[in-house]
């Protein structure tokens, strides 16, 4: 059985090629072409978490699944929150053939998703990029979403504002742009046009009064129901697309809890990204309208990556 360890994702798997085989996998996703179960998650002590996310990529096609825990604390340990294994079956035989690394996989795909849902959704001149939090997702952000968009400046804030200001300075070394750390997120979203949440927070840290019209939101750093980035007025406001419908309206936190207020009801949600990318719904309609992406993270970007990177898909795609 083929072992792929962490080094050779994070070698491998450039943005360059994991944003257009994310692409591929979520409108696939939202055509029914791919199979799978809403994610499983046990709640474990201290806010952990161990997630079973099981999937195919079609009915005969390579198939498997993710298991991952989630540890919040690694981070200021320095080392990645989610920690796992992403477990590849073939088709023909119904052989396990391949392990991969899922928490390197799992920290470029959804950055890498963000960036697919950014591309089809963000206004073209959009070039301010904000992002909430300064963690793993936030380095993963600024790279991926600076491959999808000329990114002219970035702002972070954290509630750290020496993480923040590390951050700030690690990064802007790394792809040469100018980044600044705020100590507030209200003025940094207010002059953003691209805004990614990537924290751990438990109540809102953005309200939808900052955003401004036209912005481009992700929203990623909740998973599961209950703690939520954003609040209600931000989600009643956007035109809301999801990664997965069934998805969002189970665990999706920020419009689940606009729901539950009476603000918006489940046809808020006006498409999956993988029906705007196919061009069966409209995404962005004018320059002023304010767009969210809801990302949960769904296995078959997972499969697809890691099946791209045992056959090696990957190397006919450009690189870095």
């Amino acid at each position: 059985m083929r072992v792929i360890d962490r080094p050779e994702v994070a070698e491998r798997l450039t943005y360059e090629v994991c944003i257009p085989i994310v692409r591929e996998a979520m409108i696939a996703f939202s055509k029914g072409v791919t199979r799978q179960h809403l994610r499983s998650i046990i709640p474990l002590a201290n806010g952990r978490a161990f997630g079973i996310m099981p999937g195919a990529m079609g009915e005969e096609a390579p198939f498997g699944a993710k298991l991952i825990s989630v540890y919040p604390e690694n981070f200021a340990k320095g080392r990645q929150s989610h920690q796992g294994l992403v477990i590849l079956f073939e088709p023909t035989t119904g052989e396990p053939v391949c392990v991969v690394h899922a928490g390197e996989i799992t920290a470029i795909r959804t950055a890498a998703a963000s960036a697919v849902a950014t591309d089809a959704l963000a206004r073209r001149d959009a070039h301010r990029l904000a992002i909430l939090g300064y963690g793993e997702q936030a380095s993963t952000h600024a790279r991926a979403i600076a491959r999808v968009r000329e990114i002219s400046a970035i702002g972070v804030w954290g509630r750290s504002p020496e993480r923040a200001e590390a951050f700030a300075a690690r990064m802007s070394a790394e792809l040469g742009l100018p980044i600044r750390a705020f100590a507030d997120a209200e003025p940094l979203v207010r002059e953003a046009d691209i805004v990614c949440t990537v924290t751990a927070a438990r109540e809102p840290v953005l309200k939808g009064a900052w955003v401004q019209p036209g912005t481009h939101l992700n929203l990623v750093g909740s998973s599961v129901a209950g703690p939520v980035e954003v609040d209600n007025d931000l989600v009643a406001r956007s035109r809301f697309v999801a990664d997965s419908r069934e998805g969002v309206l189970r665990q999706g936190a920020e419009f689940l809890k606009a729901k539950e207020a009476g603000l918006i009801g489940d046809d808020h949600i006006v498409a999956e990204i993988g029906q705007v990318l196919a061009g069966d719904v409209a995404g962005r309609r004018s320059e002023t309208e304010i767009t969210v992406y809801k990302s949960l993270g769904h296995v078959v970007q997972d499969l697809a990556t890691a099946w791209a990177l045992y056959t090696g898909l990957e190397a006919a795609s450009p690189t870095e």
